[in-house]
């Protein structure tokens, strides 16, 4: 099933969007569509905040990944300043999908 998103406002693929699509290509109403999106991306939300990874087969896997503590520099004024340890999500592409993305350019 092929998900045309040529009718987009903004550039930006957003939840509500996501519904959208939902109701209109499968059939749920539009409060199932909202609440399927919301739960799909809360348990994402929920699975990298617990520190797994997600891994959606054919688009990509998002990680978490620890950064050490280490000392950085404030651009406006060149002082230096301790930029605090800190967890962030990574994303890597699937080979479909990059094969996808490289195929698409103009």
């Amino acid at each position: 099933m092929d998900f045309a998103i040529e009718s987009l406002e903004t550039p930006a693929l957003t939840k509500a969007h996501l519904a959208e699509l939902l109701f209109e290509h499968i059939g749920l109403n539009k409060r199932e569509s909202k609440d399927m999106i919301e739960a799909f991306f809360d348990l994402m939300a929920h699975n990298l905040v617990e520190g797994g990874d997600v891994k959606i087969s054919g688009f990509g896997n998002f990680h978490i990944r620890v950064k050490a503590s280490r000392p950085g520099r404030n651009p406006r004024t060149g002082e230096p300043v301790a930029i605090a340890a800190r967890r962030v999500v990574t994303f890597h592409a699937s080979p479909k999908l990059k094969e996808q993305v490289q195929s698409s350019v103009m």
